[in-house]
């Protein structure tokens, strides 16, 4: 606890010093989050400057080892270095696929080169990934998976179709699945690999959302080549790599639930105050109170989920709990950023909603229980494997 105690105090000390003050304070969209990379934007050089100081402490991946870029913190220095981000209100300096997804899939099941080549710069904020796993007629079923690499000796062939490739256009990497043998059974002759998207042959298309924003891209291979030292793991088990992987993003897509400005504030904006200071809409406060209770036993489980990974005493099929769970809680709370907002939250295109910000964040919710594994998948993970109940 001594030690604990000094770290927090060290912490608490550094973060005063080297966070920004443009940096504290919610994150009101995706445009607004530091995606970094090769052709990285930032909302301020402060953002920037934020980014940067994080990474070369290895605090933007505070649980990876040193030896690859990481903070190397043990699972008790990560939450206190979280509680001290939130006490000041510090954003998060880097939003990445890489941290969240690739990078931990990577330490369990990448080469040491590959470790040593991608993982610092994930760390540092130079390269930024997508995911090349759904396909037009695999998505839920995704091992039916079809685009298709062909052994070309040192190299692969690479053809086929990607689609709701999130930030794609964007991306400087992929980590994708692909079918390098296509007389196994569908679970097998699937390898892991990764490709610059830079690479003659690959392209992309934006698809536009009900939002009216276009997070999401169809992604074309046609002759792509991708060399052979960017297999991650063994030749055609790529689905355990695959497995591996789903269980952070449906972590990640779950953490969505605890996020943002409090619900309690943004209400206020819209209703107001009543004469003994609390929000001036009784039922509106009641469901924001609850909504409150729920993200914070969420937190809670989370924190607890991480312990218990660290402890490997977890079920996989808990990530699709929280991936669930998290889902919810993120279509609840910008139901009621709609409902406090009453009709002025429908504006769609005006200066004074942000473009209809709230509008559009909202209707952009509707893909939680879709993205990553929908929601119907996720209950029967849970049914089967938590609950052990009986297949239909």
């Amino acid at each position: 606890m001594a030690d604990l105690d000094t770290f927090r105090s060290e912490t608490r000390a550094w973060l005063e010093a080297n966070c920004p003050a443009e940096c504290r304070g919610p994150i009101d969209s995706d445009e607004d989050r530091v995606w970094g990379g090769r052709d990285a934007t930032f909302k301020t050089p402060a953002h920037r400057r934020w980014m940067d100081v994080m990474g070369e402490r290895g605090w933007t991946a505070p649980e990876w080892p040193t030896e690859y870029g990481g903070g190397g913190l043990s699972r008790e220095e990560a939450k206190v270095l979280a509680s001290e981000m939130r006490r000041i209100d510090a954003q998060s300096p880097l939003s990445s696929f890489g941290i969240w997804m690739l990078g931990p899939a990577l330490l369990q099941f990448g080469t040491e080169a590959q470790k040593k080549r991608f993982l610092p710069e994930i760390v540092r904020g130079e390269i930024r990934w997508c995911q090349g796993y759904s396909e037009p007629g695999a998505g839920s079923d995704l091992a039916g998976l079809q685009t298709r690499a062909e052994d070309k000796g040192d190299h692969w062939i690479v053809n086929g179709q990607k689609v709701w490739t999130s930030y794609a256009d964007k991306a400087d990497w992929i980590f994708c699945l692909v079918r390098t043998d296509p007389e196994a059974p569908k679970h097998l002759g699937i390898s892991f690999v990764l490709f610059d998207m830079a690479t003659p042959g690959v392209s992309t298309r934006p698809i536009t959302l009900i939002s009216g924003k276009s997070p999401f891209c169809e992604t074309f291979f046609d002759d792509v080549r991708v060399e052979k030292e960017n297999l991650v793991g063994t030749l055609n088990r790529g689905w355990d790599v695959a497995k591996a992987l789903l269980a952070h993003e449906r972590t990640m897509i779950g953490g969505m639930g605890d996020m943002g400005r409090p619900m309690g504030h943004v209400a206020v904006d819209s209703i107001g105050l009543d004469d003994a200071g609390r929000l001036d809409e009784p039922m509106l406060r009641t469901k924001i109170a609850e909504l409150d209770i729920d993200v914070a036993a969420f937190r809670l489980s989370m924190e607890r989920v991480g312990d218990q990974v660290k402890a490997k005493q977890v079920s996989p099929a808990i990530a699709s709990m929280l991936k669930y769970y998290g889902s919810e809680l993120n279509k609840r709370r910008h139901e009621l950023a709609m409902a406090a907002g009453g009709s002025d939250a429908l504006e769609w295109e005006s200066d004074r909603s942000r473009k209809g910000t709230a509008a559009r964040d909202w209707l952009r919710t509707k893909a939680n229980s879709i993205e990553g594994g929908t929601s119907e998948v996720q209950l029967n993970i849970i049914a089967k494997h938590l609950l052990q109940l009986p297949g239909a």
